[in-house]
C-alpha cells in the first residue's frame, strides 16, 4: 500500500510539471518585452542598452523558473549576455499583477557586431525539466555614429626666448662737472676718463636714437643765473658731441640722433641726494638743512637761510661742485645679427660646418621659426637640445616631429615615438601649458583619449590663447571619446576652427541631440574644406535625426562625390533606416 502511495505521488508530481510548464510557456507569448534604445548605439566603445516588459499575470508558477536569456547574435556567432531568474516567491502578487522586468546590458563593441540583432528566449524550468520558447528578436543593429570622431592634433611651440625686435641700450656717461657760475666745458673734463669714453663712443658710430643732457646749477645764485647756467651747460655737452661726430665723418647719420636738452632749474632734489651721500656733517646738521628746504617759499629765500648755517661753507665747498654738471643719457640701438644672418649660421651649425657657440641658446631657439620647412626646424631644435638641459628645446624638437607627423602620415607612428621622448624630457625638466598640449596630442594619437583629456585640461592652466585654442581642438575629440559631448561642444566651440574641429563639434552636437546646430557646424566644415566628405556625411545623419529627407539625400550625393567609399557605409547605416527604401536615396548613393 506504501509502495503505491508513493507512486502515486511521483506521478502526480511528473503530472504537475509537465502541465504547468507549458501553460508558462503558452503564457509566455503574451509576454511584452522591449529593448531601448532600438537601435542600439555604441557610445565610449560600449553598447548599453535596458530590457524592459512584463509578464501575464499567473504565468509564473510556484516551483518553477523563468529565465530570459538574451543574446547578440551577428553573423554565425552570439554574445551570451547575463541571464534573468524569475521566481513565483519573489513576486507574491503575480497571481493578480503583471510582473515588471528591467535589466540593463552592456558588452565592448566591435566592428564584427555592427549589424546584428537583439534576441530573447524564456525558458521555464523545474528541477531537471525545462521547456523553451522561440527566440524573440526585439532589436537590430548598432548604431555607430560616434566612431566618426576625428582625432584633432596639435604641435605646441614654446617661445624662443629671443628679442627680434629693436632693443635700446642706454649708455650713462659720467657727470661733467661745471666751474661755479660758468658753462663752458673745460679741457680737463674732455681728457679726462668720463670725456675719453663720450669720444671713444662717437668714434665708434653706434647706432644711435637719443642723446638726452640734463643740465643742473647749485642752489646759490640768483633765479635767471641759475636758469641760464642749467641751458647753457647741457648746450655745451651737445656743442662738443657734435664736434666729434664731424670729426668721425657721420655725414647723413648724425640728423637721424635726436638731441634732448633738459635744464634742471630751482629744483632740491639733486641736492638732497648728495646731502644723504654727503659723510662730512651729522645727520643732525643734514636734518637743519631739510627743514629750511621743506618749508618752503623761494629758492633764493631758502638759499639766504642755507648760508646762515654753521655747515653750511663746509658743504658748499664739499657738495656744491657736484650739483654743477651736465649729465648725459645715449640711447643706442643693440647690435644684433639680421635674421638672414641668424638663418645661414643656423643651418651651418646644423650641418657641422661652423661651432654650435656661434649662435646663443636664444638666437638658435629664433633661427628655427625663419625657415618653412618642418625638416629644417627640428634639426635646428636639435642643435638646441645640445645647448644645454633647456626644456622648451625639447619641447619644440618634440613638437616639430609632431608635425611631421601630421605631415607625413605613412611614418607618423615613427614620428609620434619620436616626438613623445622630446617631450617627456621637456616634462621632467618643467611642466608647461605647451608640454601638456604635446603630451595631450602625443596620447590621443596612441588611442588613449582619456590620457589625452588629463593633459589637454592641465594644459589650459595659464596657456596662451593660441595654445588654449589648439589644445580645446585635442580635449574635445577625447571627450566624444568618453562620451561626455556636451563637454566635447563646449571644447570644440573654443577651439581652432579647422576643418577637423568643426566636424568634431558637429559631432558632439548631433550625439547631444542639438540636431539644427550640428548641421551648420557640419556645413562650417565643408566650407572650410570642400573636398571633406565626411562633413557631408555628419549633415546628412543630422538631417535624417531631424526627419529631413531632401536633406539626407543631397548631403549623401556630395559625400559620396567625394569618397565613393561611403556609398557601402550609407546602405548598413541604420541612420537611414527610414529614407533607406526611397528612390531618391538609392540615387544618391549610385
Amino acid at each position: 500500500m506504501r509502495k503505491l502511495f508513493y507512486a502515486f505521488l511521483i506521478v502526480g508530481a511528473l503530472t504537475f510539471t509537465s502541465c504547468s510548464l507549458p501553460q508558462m510557456i503558452k503564457a509566455a507569448k503574451e509576454q511584452k518585452m522591449e529593448v531601448t534604445p532600438n537601435p542600439l548605439e555604441v557610445h565610449k566603445d560600449t553598447v548599453n542598452f535596458d530590457l524592459a516588459g512584463n509578464l501575464p499575470v499567473k504565468m509564473l508558477k510556484k516551483g518553477t523558473v523563468y529565465t530570459l536569456n538574451t543574446f547578440y547574435k551577428y553573423g554565425e556567432s552570439e554574445l551570451a549576455l547575463d541571464p534573468v531568474a524569475l521566481r513565483a516567491e519573489d513576486y507574491p502578487n503575480s497571481n493578480t499583477e503583471e510582473v515588471k522586468v528591467a535589466k540593463a546590458f552592456s558588452f565592448p563593441y566591435q566592428d564584427a557586431y555592427k549589424v546584428g540583432t537583439v534576441e530573447v528566449q524564456g525558458v521555464a524550468s523545474k528541477g531537471t525539466k525545462s521547456k523553451t520558447t522561440p527566440r524573440l528578436p526585439l532589436a537590430t543593429g548598432i548604431i555607430t555614429t560616434s566612431k566618426l570622431v576625428q582625432n584633432s592634433y596639435y604641435a605646441a611651440f614654446a617661445e624662443h626666448g629671443y628679442n627680434n625686435q629693436e632693443e635700446l641700450v642706454p649708455v650713462i656717461i659720467p657727470d661733467f662737472i661745471f666751474e661755479r657760475g660758468r658753462s663752458v666745458l673745460r679741457t680737463s673734463e674732455t681728457r679726462a676718463e668720463k670725456g675719453k669714453a663720450l669720444d671713444a663712443f662717437i668714434a665708434a658710430k653706434n647706432v644711435t636714437r637719443t642723446v638726452t643732457i640734463t643740465g643742473t646749477h647749485s642752489p646759490e645764485g640768483a633765479e635767471r643765473i641759475n636758469s641760464k647756467l642749467s641751458e647753457e651747460r647741457a648746450a655745451a655737452i651737445e656743442k662738443f658731441y657734435r664736434a666729434q661726430m664731424k670729426k668721425y665723418d657721420y655725414k647723413g647719420a648724425a640728423d637721424s640722433i635726436k638731441f634732448i636738452l633738459k635744464p634742471v632749474v630751482d629744483d632740491w632734489t639733486e641736492f638732497k641726494n648728495a646731502l644723504a651721500a654727503y659723510e662730512g656733517i651729522t645727520s643732525d646738521d643734514k636734518s637743519q638743512y631739510l627743514n629750511i628746504i621743506n618749508s618752503g617759499g623761494s629758492f633764493e629765500d631758502q638759499e639766504k637761510q642755507l648760508k646762515k648755517l654753521k655747515t653750511y661753507n663746509k658743504v658748499f665747498r664739499d657738495v656744491y661742485p657736484g650739483l654743477r654738471t651736465a649729465k648725459t643719457e645715449i640711447l643706442t640701438i643693440k647690435d644684433k645679427k639680421t635674421d638672414a644672418e641668424i638663418s645661414v649660421l643656423a643651418k651651418q651649425i646644423t650641418s657641422g660646418q661652423t661651432k654650435a657657440d656661434t649662435l646663443s641658446f636664444e638666437e638658435l631657439m629664433y633661427a628655427a621659426t625663419l625657415t618653412p620647412s618642418t625638416e629644417e626646424k627640428a634639426a635646428i631644435y636639435e642643435a638646441a637640445t645640445k645647448k644645454g638641459s633647456n626644456w622648451n628645446a625639447h619641447n619644440n624638437l618634440g613638437a616639430s616631429y609632431l608635425t611631421l607627423a601630421m605631415e607625413n602620415p605613412s611614418r607618423a607612428a615613427e614620428y609620434a615615438d619620436k616626438a613623445a621622448a622630446q617631450v617627456e624630457i621637456a616634462a621632467k625638466l618643467r611642466e608647461t601649458p605647451e608640454v601638456h598640449a604635446n603630451l595631450a596630442t602625443i596620447a590621443l594619437w596612441k588611442g588613449n583619449p582619456y590620457k589625452a583629456y588629463s593633459h589637454a585640461t592641465k594644459a589650459l592652466r595659464g596657456a596662451s590663447n593660441d595654445v588654449t585654442r589648439g589644445v580645446n581642438g585635442v580635449k574635445g575629440a577625447s571627450e566624444i571619446y568618453m562620451a561626455n559631448y556636451s563637454a566635447a561642444v563646449s571644447s570644440t566651440s573654443s577651439a581652432l576652427d579647422t576643418d577637423v574641429n568643426l566636424f568634431n563639434k558637429g559631432l558632439a552636437q548631433l550625439l547631444n541631440k542639438d540636431f539644427s546646430n550640428a548641421s551648420s557646424s557640419f556645413a562650417e566644415a565643408s566650407r572650410k574644406n570642400s573636398n571633406y566628405a565626411l562633413a557631408y556625411y555628419g549633415a546628412a545623419v543630422a538631417a535624417a535625426r531631424a526627419g529631413n529627407g531632401d536633406a539626407v539625400v543631397s548631403n549623401l550625393a556630395s559625400a559620396v562625390r567625394v569618397d565613393s567609399s561611403l556609398k557601402e557605409k550609407a546602405l548598413t547605416d541604420l541612420e537611414f533606416t527610414k529614407f533607406a527604401t526611397t528612390e531618391a536615396f538609392r540615387n544618391a548613393l549610385k
